[in-house]
């Protein structure tokens, strides 16, 4: 789906592609991943107006901790309780998508309130103790009989992370990759890309936190790392290296015949306030906030350059 892309021209070109493949057909729309259709009248602040939120008057938002960058930047005051980014600064491409969102419903930056969700607990069956949770987390049949899911707020492919001079870093094909030991973190879609779409001959590393991941290949106990392709780019910038001495050896394609990926902020099952974020990120999209958002957090902070795409 995704061509060769140079340096950081092409990349603004990408993630402006992608904001626009979002008003389009590409992911299904609100009346199959939500509970409710908007009233096209209804603006997201009005649709709001009569939702019940966790706290009343407060705008409730879930994320995992560690907050990661590229999603969340800008670091921690002393004392915090979150590691490595505190979502409450705005920073960050998801910390900056939930505050527009927000501002959309009608919530001030001072009434927006985060809240410690881990990944697997987002999606799955059960209360929980959020209005909307925003942590990367890919649109999935099954991941919606549980909650709901927003539209899309970002298209997204996957990308393997490798050490440079090691073998994999030669690999221009997904056929490549097969005999080598590929990790990633357990119950995402880069996890389900490596078992459906890559099908190595060892059994892949799955670590529960995303980490956990990053210090076994930093260690040498795997040979490439699946990710996301925005988090790659960040994970192997050379002025950030959180992967030692990396690169993004290559960026996959979607299945043949499969609805491109997509994030999307997920609520509790039935919520009426899934609407009312439709709406919100609608709006976003119409007026240039997110293709600006995007931009200035996935577009403007990357150095890695020329990233290919695996042939099948």
């Amino acid at each position: 789906m995704r061509k060769v892309m140079v340096g950081l021209m092409a990349l603004t070109l990408f993630a402006v592609a992608c904001a626009d493949d979002n008003t389009g057909a590409s992911s299904p729309s609100a009346t199959e991943t939500t509970s409710g259709s908007p009233s096209a009248a209804a603006t997201a602040a009005s649709c709001a107006e009569g939702a019940n939120f966790t706290t009343s008057g407060t705008f409730t938002v879930g994320t995992d901790n560690p907050a990661f960058p590229p999603y969340f930047q800008g670091g921690t005051e002393k004392g915090s309780d979150w590691k490595f980014n505190d979502p409450n600064n705005g920073q960050g491409f998801e910390s900056a998508v939930a505050f527009a969102v927000a501002d959309k419903l009608g919530f001030t930056a001072d009434q927006v309130t985060w809240t410690v969700v881990p990944f697997a607990q987002s999606y799955a069956p059960g209360p929980k103790t959020f209005d909307v949770d925003i942590n990367q987390i890919s649109y999935k049949p099954a991941r919606a009989e549980a909650v709901d899911f927003s539209e899309s707020y970002y298209d997204v492919n996957q990308a393997l992370i490798g050490i440079k001079g090691t073998p994999i870093t030669s690999a221009t094909s997904i056929a490549d990759l097969k005999d080598y030991l590929l990790a990633t973190q357990l119950g995402t879609t880069s996890y389900d890309y490596i078992q459906n779409v890559i099908q190595p001959t060892q059994q892949a590393g799955v670590y529960q936190k995303l980490s956990d991941a990053v210090a076994a290949i930093n260690a040498g106990q795997v040979d490439g790392l699946v990710v996301d392709y925005p988090t790659a780019l960040y994970m192997a910038d050379p002025f950030v290296q959180q992967v030692k001495n990396s690169v993004v050896v290559g960026q996959f394609p979607n299945p043949e015949g499969s609805t491109p990926e997509y994030f999307g902020m997920v609520l509790p099952k039935g919520s009426p306030l899934t609407a009312c974020v439709n709406l919100a990120i609608a709006e976003l999209k119409a007026d240039g906030t997110l293709d600006a958002i995007t931009k200035e957090w996935l577009s403007d902070k990357t150095n890695v350059g020329t990233v290919p795409e695996f042939t099948p």
